[in-house]
């Protein structure tokens, strides 16, 4: 994976894009690399939180357009269909938290990358923006499907349109993001929330996902069934078992994620 660095320790998964010299923008390989990145911390057992991070100035720049615009290389098509669309899915379906850790520019696909990750913190030098439309084209990568669900439809189609540049700061202000934290200390913060995550019950995590998941699509009897189905299982687990135990004995628990 010469575009993504992926390290475990600690049951944490730190997957980085490598390509700080573009902007960690990706290429073919690179988005390939990615979703084999997620495939191997969805399956690792010792992994119990993700972390996806970027190199240098950026997180990510979306697409690189060099290689959109080659003749010879994938069609827009292509790039969706093969290289972000499962990209989003694999994030939505990891059965463990993903933290997107945005250390600077998030553009385009890059940044709905990040706004699909469970959990969004970003360094205050960082930035996000709705490029698409700067170039002619709608957004993808499941923007159009979570922005608005974030910050609201009126103010999801003006950034989208403009293609405004929005802060961290002003992210934050408009709920798109958990926390803001200073450069210097960023790296930190987000060591400590994938610490305390991967310490925490990963299989009623993984639950809550899956019901988040479904939350705009089901009726309110739906989502109350679904609650009764899921909640019926995180019962059954042994984290569940630990948790009430170590309640009643006033001790912290020590989940498995199990």
């Amino acid at each position: 994976m010469s575009h993504i660095n992926l390290i475990v320790e600690g049951g944490i998964a730190t997957i980085t894009f490598q390509r700080s010299e573009k902007f960690n923008s990706f290429i073919r390989q690179m988005a390939l690399d990615f979703q084999a990145a997620l495939d191997e911390a969805s399956t690792d057992e010792s992994v119990r939180c993700v972390v996806v991070t970027g190199s240098g100035r950026a997180f990510s720049a979306g697409q690189d357009l060099q290689e959109a615009t080659d003749q010879n290389g994938p069609t827009l098509t292509k790039i969706l269909n093969e290289h972000f669309n499962p990209i989003i899915t694999r994030i939505r379906r990891m059965p463990k938290p993903v933290i997107a850790a945005v250390n600077g520019v998030a553009a385009g696909a890059g940044a709905n990358i990040a706004l699909a990750c469970d959990i969004v913190v970003a360094s205050e030098s960082a930035s996000f923006i709705q490029a698409f439309s700067k170039i002619g084209l709608m957004p993808d990568s499941g923007g159009t499907f979570t922005l608005p669900r974030l910050i609201g439809f009126q103010r999801a189609s003006a950034l989208m349109m403009m293609a405004d540049k929005v802060s961290a700061v002003d992210a934050l202000h408009m709920g798109m993001l958990y926390k803001v934290f200073p450069d210097e200390m960023f790296r930190d913060e987000v060591q400590k929330i994938a610490e305390q995550l991967a310490k925490m019950p990963t299989y009623g995590l993984a639950l809550t996902k899956e019901a988040l998941n479904h939350t705009y699509a089901n009726t309110l009897d739906q989502q109350l069934a679904l609650e009764d189905k899921l909640q019926t299982l995180a019962g059954q687990s042994d984290d569940y078992k630990e948790g009430t135990t170590a309640f009643l004995e006033k001790r912290f628990p020590d989940f498995r994620g199990k």
